[in-house]
């Protein structure tokens, strides 16, 4: 089965960037990004400087492909009905309201998303989830498809996304892995031979690893959920240093050449944060309390535990630092993306360091190299509790410019490990190190 046309619905981190990658190394697949989004397509189709997504290599990507075989576009029924394989890439928040509340995956979207496809396809269609679901996930689109098509075929594929924001590109461009799901049925397996051939392009076929659709699901909440609990454990481990007189740097590295561990995810933070690891970890605890493993759910519960700690620890040794009062303080919160190299700010550490600075009194200014003021605002106005969002306005101040940083500040906190930041003379400054960017700071996580 050759495929020539691909759609995708989502025009997000994962849709974007996937499919710019796709067309750029298949030149001859018409690949269609769709979204009902007019604003982020505009955006997509305008300046390559003002992309909605900020990754490097990214705009390079866009540049080579698009108006050649990669188009983004507001007609999501027309890109469905001209495509022989659809990917699914919207948003799967969790749910915060109804059963499973603050724990599982809300599925509204990809059930739309299901609908649409059902409703327009006159054709046989392979469809993909791309986006991060719950196991089984693919039996209720499935479902949908059959019992609301038009009598056309279907096969459901799952194609997890393993991409870190910062690297994306060079993460599709190299993939350690590439994982398929798909039905061991004769259909399902040519489905699958279809997306392994696509990926072979530029892919070596070693690193193409199929499964069955249900251990695909699962496995991208596992490696999330792993990936989540070495940066816990490390962040734990983090407090006992400041009590001992411990370096967890130096614990990090001799922890780290240990061959059986190696030394990737153990450094220590504010916390993580992002789109997947907070969401595919309450996931999978809701998914073990489903099935009724208490202690499973509750061992896994733990490492979003251990992270909010974190974050709560950080800001407390400001506060503590000032006598528990920041009324009057002016601190500068440098970093408000979850990490370098994204725009992405989604549960990023800073949201909630900044509030519990901000009820505590203290004046911020903030500044992120590539997270917009009304980024920031929006932030605030969604993860803040409403009693926490008097005298914003007045008490808080988002720089267009690190050149505008007020120097006389009484603190600065790192909050993302920008390599900009290093170029501030903090001299005169008190700073509060998240991100082990400096030698030598008032306080710097890990540091007896």
């Amino acid at each position: 089965m050759q495929i020539k046309n691909i759609c995708c619905i989502g025009a997000g981190y994962v849709g974007g960037p996937t499919m710019a990658v796709i067309a750029m190394k298949c030149p001859d697949i018409k690949v269609t990004v769709v979204d009902l989004n007019a604003a982020r397509i505009a955006a997509w189709n305008g300046p390559l400087e003002n992309l909605p997504i900020y990754e490097p290599g990214l705009a390079e990507v866009v540049a080579e492909a698009r108006g050649r075989n990669l188009f983004f576009s507001t007609e999501v029924d027309k890109a469905i009905d001209e495509a022989e394989m659809i990917f699914m890439a919207v948003n799967t928040p969790t749910k915060t309201e109804g059963e499973g509340a603050g724990m599982a995956a809300d599925l509204r979207f990809v059930e739309a998303c299901a609908k649409n496809i059902a409703r327009v396809a006159t054709t046989d269609k392979i469809v993909i989830e791309k986006s991060t679901l719950p196991v089984r996930t693919a039996e209720k689109i499935k479902e949908i498809l059959n019992s609301e098509g038009n009598g056309v075929h279907f096969e459901i594929l799952s194609n997890p996304e393993f991409l870190a924001e910062g690297t994306a590109i060079e993460d599709l461009f190299k993939s350690d892995r590439v994982l398929i799901g798909g039905d061991r049925s004769e259909t399902g397996q040519k489905a699958v031979q279809a997306l392994v051939d696509i990926y072979a392009n530029w892919i070596p076929k070693e690193k193409i690893l199929t499964t069955n659709v249900w251990s695909s699901e699962l496995s991208k909440l596992a490696s999330n959920a792993m990936l989540a609990q070495r940066i816990s454990s490390i962040n734990s481990l983090s407090a006992l240093c400041e009590k001992t007189g411990a370096d967890v740097e130096e614990l990090s590295k001799a922890i780290g050449m240990d061959q059986r561990i190696g030394p990737k995810f153990l450094k220590a933070s504010v916390g993580f944060g992002g789109s997947c690891f907070q969401k595919d970890i309450l996931n999978l605890v809701y998914l073990c309390k489903y099935y009724g493993l208490e202690e499973v759910a509750d061992y896994w519960h733990q490492v979003i535990k251990i992270n909010d700690y974190q974050k709560d620890r950080f800001a407390q040794k400001i506060i503590d630092h000032f006598g528990g009062d920041l009324t009057g303080q002016k601190i500068a919160v440098l970093g408000w993306a979850f990490k370098a190299n994204t725009n992405d700010s989604r549960e990023s550490p800073a949201i909630y360091v900044t509030e519990k600075l901000f009820k505590a009194g203290a004046i911020l200014e903030i500044y992120d190299p590539m997270v917009s003021k009304e980024s920031i605002f929006s932030d605030i106005d969604f993860y803040w509790e409403a009693s926490n969002k008097e005298d914003i306005t007045t008490r808080i101040s988002v720089l267009d410019s690190i050149s505008t940083l007020d120097l006389g500040i009484d603190a600065a906190a790192i909050l993302t490990e920008w390599e900009a930041f290093k170029t501030i003379n903090f001299s005169k400054t008190i700073v509060f190190d998240g991100r082990g960017f400096f030698s030598s700071s008032t306080y710097s996580i890990g540091k007896g």
